[in-house]
């Protein structure tokens, strides 16, 4: 891995670097969007300078319907495959029927099993076979991510993970889409700014950090599994006891 970082700090942009991990692993490398501000930069990038890099999605079957809609957008812009995986029917349907449609709700165990469900079991299936998950995080997030490293090692699922954006601001990925004409989710207009599920996202305040929308409700560190921080020093999560 270090030779990797090493490699990447070379280039000279963020295409740059994503060229050079397609010729590294070829046919291993993949891109998870969920259609946030971050991801459509990232996916402009991709299919702009035509790099051979896998792009899927999740569609938990809680989204926005303006999350939808972006979907088909983006895809009339770019022309461009998006793959989507689902939850499994069965794991969903035993959910509901054991705990009912909102149980997230109800505390923060049955909010991240729901999570496990819905995105974070559908993930380990999109990255079966893949050498190196690129995602759209930045460390301005969320306290979870500032430590994090544009390459790191996701050690539960034995890949690298590629941040490109992590030191961008907000204000740059806002400059990228408009430069670009980048297509994307009109609730941000609305100032929901972190958009994920529409029962766990709400619209944040003036001054409200930008993930304080997501499951709003909660005390606790705002993730639903998918991201860890070095999983030697936070325990990524596992399978709720429900679900085993």
């Amino acid at each position: 891995m270090e030779e990797i970082k090493k490699m990447l700090a070379q280039t000279d942009d963020i295409a740059s670097g994503l060229r050079l991990l397609t010729e590294e692993f070829p046919g291993k490398v993949a891109f998870s969007t969920s259609f946030g501000q971050e991801d459509q930069v990232i996916a402009d990038i991709i299919w702009r300078n035509n790099l051979p890099i896998r792009v899927f999605t999740l569609d938990t079957g809680r989204l926005f319907q303006e999350t939808y809609d972006l979907i088909d957008l983006t895809r009339a812009r770019y022309k461009q495959e998006i793959e989507i995986f689902f939850p499994d029917t069965a794991a969903v349907e035993r959910l509901v029927r054991e705990k009912g449609v909102n149980s997230f709700y109800d505390s923060v165990e049955n909010r991240k099993e729901c999570c496990y469900v819905r995105k974070v079991v559908p993930l380990n299936r999109a990255l079966e076979g893949v050498k190196v998950w690129i995602t759209g995080l930045r460390a301005e997030q969320s306290d979870n991510r500032l430590g994090m490293e544009a390459l790191e090692l996701d050690e539960q699922r034995q890949l690298l993970k590629y941040n490109p954006l992590i030191e961008w601001t907000y204000s740059d990925v806002l400059a990228h889409l408009d430069k670009h004409n980048v297509p994307y989710n009109r609730l941000h207009d609305k100032g929901f700014i972190s958009i994920g599920c529409a029962p766990c996202t709400r619209a944040i305040e003036p001054g409200e950090h930008p993930r304080a929308g997501r499951w709003w409700w909660e005390t606790s560190k705002k993730e639903c599994g998918l991201h860890s921080h070095n999983t030697q020093q936070e325990q990524i999560i596992q399978q709720p006891e429900a679900s085993r």
